[in-house]
């Protein structure tokens, strides 16, 4: 296999805004045998202090135990992916049994093998971004009661970003109907790409078009930073809790 012309740099990010506690996570796993194999997920718990810990701790949990096990030879990333969901969800809903709680989450997750081929899943309001250079080229669609309506041409995106039913969920992890997923495939990444997922606490402060020139022009951990920090000053003091991941595709070092 000819190795990517590519050298990954990165960035999590995550603040807990001005809510009382944190129920947004994210992590960046590196595979523990495969190089240049890495899975991003970030997971927007719902459902009261605990019951939404509880919930994104889940999708985190199941996330690790299945790329641990993952081999890109042989296995279908779009079935890891699923499976991901699945099963997280199916938890979730087990814990909402036992501890009479409303668990849910959000999951927008990237998986990218050592070939350079990249595969995405979401469920909820958690968004996928996929720019080369500050251009966007494709981003998830929220499984959201606004994004319906946007979709119908009813409202615009920009007043979706106000409409006072932006909160409603579509579908997520841990709800009592059908788990809703839609997922993407990017045949080949390449040097000057950068995939990015943020929760909503980050991307509602932003247009497409500001996200794009934010990464291309810095540094992933700079990014990350930027970006939490300027939604937090854009939020005036009832901001979400925010959480994110860069991955940028840099041209490889001679």
């Amino acid at each position: 296999m000819t190795p990517p012309a590519y050298r990954l740099t990165a960035s999590t990010g995550i603040h807990k805004g001005d809510r009382d506690y944190q129920q947004d996570q994210v992590v960046l796993l590196s595979h523990p045998r495969i190089k240049g194999c890495l899975l991003a997920v970030l997971a927007d718990g719902m459902g009261g202090r605990s019951g939404g810990r509880k919930a994104s701790d889940q999708v985190m949990l199941t996330a690790r135990q299945l790329f641990e096990r993952y081999d890109p030879a042989t296995d279908a990333p779009q079935a890891i992916l699923k499976q991901l969901l699945n099963e997280a969800h199916t938890v979730i809903k087990l814990i909402a049994i036992s501890a009479e709680e409303e668990p849910h989450s959000t999951i927008a997750a990237f998986l990218l093998n050592p070939g350079g081929d990249c595969h995405w899943i979401h469920a909820g309001d958690s968004r996928i971004y996929y720019f080369q250079g500050n251009k966007l080229i494709k981003r998830t669609l929220d499984h959201s009661y606004v994004q319906m309506l946007v979709d119908y041409g009813e409202i615009t995106e920009e007043q979706a970003k106000s409409h006072p039913k932006s909160n409603i969920l579509m579908g997520c992890l841990g709800t009592a109907s059908d788990l809703t997923m839609t997922l993407h495939d990017i045949p080949q990444m390449s040097a000057g790409d950068t995939l990015m997922a943020c929760s909503d606490g980050v991307w509602h402060y932003f247009t497409d078009e500001e996200l794009g020139n934010v990464v291309a022009a810095l540094a992933p951990r700079e990014a990350t930073e930027f970006l939490i920090e300027k939604a937090r000053v854009r939020a005036h003091g009832s901001g979400d809790n925010l959480s994110l991941v860069i991955v940028k595709f840099e041209p490889a070092r001679a």
